[in-house]
């Protein structure tokens, strides 16, 4: 699961990354501040601008659990944060197992080559 939300203002990412224990901040890889959760286990990217976007739950509930602990972590540092804040999902990843191999090169021409992304050479999968 992916989920966004905001604090509503700007945020300074290093006097962030050295009052809390546990995060990851290089801003000459990554523009943004990592902060982890343990239960669920979840990351809580925080930017500069004040977006953050949650990854790595496995459900809804989780991703808002996270983001509270996110949020209470925060507060506890001296951050003014908005009462409620709304929380999007922007993307659910899943997988299965069909439990047989499948013809890829057939399935891609069942759906239609226009509907399909199928170049096995670069990615050997079905997209």
């Amino acid at each position: 699961m992916v989920g966004t939300t905001s604090i509503d203002q700007e945020v300074n990412l290093e006097a962030l990354s050295e009052d809390l224990d546990g995060v990851s901040y290089e801003p000459a890889r990554f523009p943004g501040l990592i902060f982890r959760t343990q239960d669920p286990k979840a990351a809580s990217l925080i930017f500069r601008s004040g977006k953050i976007v949650n990854t790595g739950a496995e459900s809804i509930e989780a991703v808002s659990l996270s983001i509270q602990q996110t949020f209470e972590t925060l507060h506890k540092l001296g951050l003014e944060l908005p009462p409620e804040s709304e929380i999007t999902i922007q993307n659910i990843v899943t997988s299965g197992d069909l439990g047989k191999p499948l013809n890829l090169n057939a399935v891609a021409i069942g759906f239609g080559l226009e509907y399909v992304e199928y170049e096995p050479e670069q990615f050997p999968g079905l997209v």
